[in-house]
């Protein structure tokens, strides 16, 4: 186990497998030291955690550990990319997506939670640029889609 997943075991996380895509795309892609993930969903074991709209059906607090799920799953496709997390020199980049009822406004802090575990995973690494989007919807009527772009050794 490397550094970032010890990390991640010391708060009692594990990288998961990679989640199979649910259309025609790839859940990761590497160009040159750059990583760039297709959104994920908070999948845990095989379905996702919550459905619905964070301020609605979905708690700001569940939302916020979906976040979380989200980037780990994230970590996970970049995992198939390179095998060893601790080849990523800095996250750069974090895209979240959160589907919100009608006048929801606290988007940032339900985004927090991927930024956090990415924190925690990376150190001063881990620190990135955001983008915390209010939508409709999302894939399966999931609450939350995180995205990362990395870059990494070599």
């Amino acid at each position: 186990m490397g550094q970032v997943e010890g990390r991640l075991a010391a708060v009692g996380l594990s990288v998961p497998q990679v989640v199979p895509p649910l259309a025609a795309y790839v859940p990761a892609v590497r160009k040159g030291s750059w990583i760039f993930t297709s959104g994920q969903l908070p999948m845990r074991d095989g379905s996702l955690m919550r459905t619905g709209l964070v301020g609605a059906e979905v708690r700001i607090e569940d939302a916020t550990e979906c976040a979380a799920q989200a980037a780990l799953n994230a970590l996970g496709a970049i995992k198939s990319v390179i095998g060893n997390l601790d080849e990523v020199l800095r996250v750069v980049k974090v895209v979240g997506y959160v589907a919100t009822a009608p006048g929801f406004i606290e988007i940032p802090q339900v985004v927090n939670g991927a930024s956090a575990l990415l924190q925690t995973a990376f150190g001063e690494a881990g620190h990135h640029a955001r983008s915390a989007i209010g939508c409709a919807s999302l894939p399966l009527g999931a609450p939350v889609e995180i995205e990362l772009t990395v870059t990494v050794a070599g």
